[in-house]
C-alpha cells in the first residue's frame, strides 16, 4: 500500500536544521520540497522588489531634476504630453496594468519640489 505525505505528516524545519530546511506550512506547500522552491523563489522576489524600490526612488530624483528646471526656465512643474508618453509606453509594455502602474510612478515623481 502507497501513502502519500499530508501537510501534518511533514516535519517542520527547525533552528538544528539550518537555513535549507523549510517549513511547508509556512509556504502553504504540500511537500518540502515544493516549500523550498517557494522559498527560494520568495527570495529572489524580495531581491528583485529591492531593486525596484532603488529605481523608484532614482526616478523621483531625477524628476525632481526636471521640475525643478523646468519651473526655474519659466515652465509649468507637470508636462502633461510627457506623462501622456509614458502611460502609453507603459500601457504597450504591460498592457492596461501598466497604465495604472505608471500613473502610481508619475504619482510618486509629482511635486516633489
Amino acid at each position: 500500500m502507497t501513502t502519500t505525505a499530508t501537510p501534518a505528516a511533514v516535519p517542520a524545519a527547525s533552528a538544528a536544521d539550518g537555513p535549507a530546511a523549510v517549513s511547508p506550512e509556512r509556504t502553504g506547500a504540500r511537500t518540502a520540497e515544493a516549500a523550498e522552491l517557494i522559498t527560494g523563489a520568495r527570495e529572489r522576489i524580495d531581491a528583485l522588489d529591492d531593486r525596484i524600490i532603488g529605481l523608484v526612488q532614482e526616478r523621483i530624483a531625477v524628476s525632481a531634476v526636471i521640475q525643478q528646471e523646468r519651473i526655474a526656465s519659466g515652465g509649468r512643474r507637470v508636462n502633461l504630453s510627457r506623462e501622456m508618453e509614458v502611460l502609453a509606453h507603459y500601457r504597450d509594455a504591460l498592457g492596461r496594468p501598466g497604465t495604472a502602474l505608471a500613473m502610481t510612478l508619475l504619482e510618486l515623481c509629482r511635486g516633489r519640489i
